[in-house]
């Protein structure tokens, strides 16, 4: 919110390809959810699975991918769109990764469809970024 308003309200801009609303879209369903959903799982797996919690070198591994995919949206109008899709979506990734490997050591099968669930968030993010970029609908004083 407290770059969206602005933003919304023309007294800020930021080197993004996305229209504003795309952006916005985008960040609430691709940046923000996601990263609510990995702390549920992040506190559920180990709790589902009787292992311990991801150590600090992987958790830190987890949010800068985070930090980097929210950082390369906003300057994607710089780095280019396909570079930031990449740095992106590789957050979504490394937590299908970290969630199926802790899932799949713990022998809990029944809980494989949470991974189902990220990876389903990882093709939308995709999709999202794929059809803005053949779209061309790009950042412009239309907002």
């Amino acid at each position: 919110m407290l770059i969206w308003l602005p933003m919304f309200l023309r007294e800020m801009a930021i080197p993004t390809a996305f229209w504003l609303l795309d952006w916005h879209i985008h960040e609430m369903l691709y940046g923000y959810l996601p990263a609510i959903i990995t702390g549920f799982l992040l506190t559920a797996i180990p709790n589902w699975t009787d292992r311990l919690p991801l150590q600090e070198g992987l958790l830190t591994v987890l949010v800068t991918a985070w930090v980097a995919g929210r950082i390369a949206i906003c300057i994607s109008a710089v780095i280019g769109p396909v570079a930031a899709a990449v740095v992106d979506v590789s957050f979504l990734l490394l937590v299908a990764i970290a969630a199926a490997r802790e899932v799949i050591a713990g022998r809990n099968w029944r809980n494989l469809l949470t991974i189902f669930i990220v990876l389903i968030f990882l093709a939308g993010s995709i999709i999202f970024l794929v059809e803005d970029y053949q779209t061309g609908r790009r950042n412009s004083a239309r907002g």
